[in-house]
């Protein structure tokens, strides 16, 4: 059975939501859990969760339920951890100072093989840090990379990197077009995933020096990489391609622009639906294709991002995830588990 080690307290909601959620996953996934973090806290929440269930609206946004839990069915296990990263802190030095913090030792707990991946909601920047140094990386890659899965009219694309790279080499970019395009293949079941890189324009010479410099890297290993050009921003949900590539800086900020739009137009919407009787009508009536679209483009059903290019599976979710995100984060790492990925992406630059 694969084990999930959850740093319980990393995340805006924790550990109350991250535990739920965790909880919530080994019980519809079929995972074993371990959860790292401070043990009195841990065990309030599953002794709440034991009698109470978990309260949720299954990232709907809609009427909230109660779902029962039975953990006397469930393999979980509690590793004490008595310090914590804070969100504020340099992740360098909390890492080396803080050896017995939640995150440092749920990425212990993959390292010595007691769990097979972790998933984390707190600091990206120590969950990033200690996975590198816990883990190391995999021949071949210079740094790893965050690839975000998104929704498109037709099928996920990824976005790599989404944000742990400010700084990259066309020969990083690269390497992300490498992971992105196996983690499109062997997690998202795209068969042949086609890869772009994200630019101000379509024609080769657009772009700063690294983008016009991983063009021409990437042109020239198209028989390794399904690569079809450049693509701007506003092609990114078009799926025009499959993978798209760019540095962390460029990537963070497309997906948080993207993250504030979504959110202001659902928001217009209710608005709008709430300025007169004619308003409310449509509103009620138009409420279910409202909330099937919600869940397409929600964060919450994709749960995590794959933090690629270490040697083993590191799920870093939303600070603000609450019980329906993580428990979606442990079926992500769940998955990248049982297909390899990572075995793959070492496996390409063996060929």
């Amino acid at each position: 059975m694969t084990r999930i080690a959850i740093d319980a307290m990393g995340g805006d909601h924790a550990p109350h939501e991250i535990v739920a959620g965790a909880v919530w996953a080994a019980q519809d996934y079929g995972v074993a859990l371990e959860l790292v973090g401070k043990q009195d806290r841990i065990e309030q929440e599953l002794d709440r969760i034991a009698q109470e269930g978990i309260m949720s609206d299954c990232g709907t946004g809609g009427r909230q339920r109660r779902v029962k839990i039975d953990l006397s069915k469930l393999d979980i296990k509690v590793t004490h951890a008595s310090e914590i990263i804070e969100m504020g802190e340099a992740p360098g030095q909390a890492i080396r100072k803080k050896k017995k913090s939640s995150i440092v030792l749920a990425v212990d707990a993959v390292a010595s093989g007691s769990s097979d991946a972790v998933v984390a909601a707190g600091s990206t920047g120590a969950a990033m840090a200690s996975s590198l140094f816990g883990l190391g990386r995999l021949p071949g890659i210079d740094r790893p990379a965050i690839a975000v899965t998104l929704p498109t009219m037709k099928k996920p694309i990824v976005v790599i990197d989404g944000g742990a790279n400010s700084n990259c080499t066309p020969e990083m970019l690269y390497q992300f077009a490498i992971m992105g395009q196996t983690f499109s293949k062997n997690v998202l079941g795209i068969e042949k995933p086609r890869v772009g890189v994200l630019n101000i324009g379509e024609e080769a010479g657009k772009g700063n020096e690294l983008a016009q410099a991983t063009y021409k890297l990437l042109e020239e290993h198209q028989e390794k990489i399904h690569f079809v050009g450049n693509i701007e921003g506003k092609e990114i949900f078009l799926s025009v391609c499959d993978v798209v590539v760019c540095d962390g800086f460029v990537g963070n900020v497309a997906l948080k622009i993207t993250e504030g739009t979504s959110s202001m137009l659902f928001r217009m919407l209710k608005n709008e639906f709430k300025t007169d009787l004619a308003g409310k009508i449509i509103g009620l009536m138009s409420k279910p294709f409202m909330k099937r679209i919600y869940r397409k483009i929600n964060y919450e059903e994709f749960g995590g991002a794959l933090l690629l290019g270490v040697k083993g599976i590191t799920v870093i979710s939303h600070g603000r995830s609450k019980a329906y995100a993580i428990k979606n984060a442990v079926r992500v790492a769940k998955e990248a588990v049982e297909t390899g990925v990572n075995e793959k992406i070492a496996k390409f630059y063996e060929e």
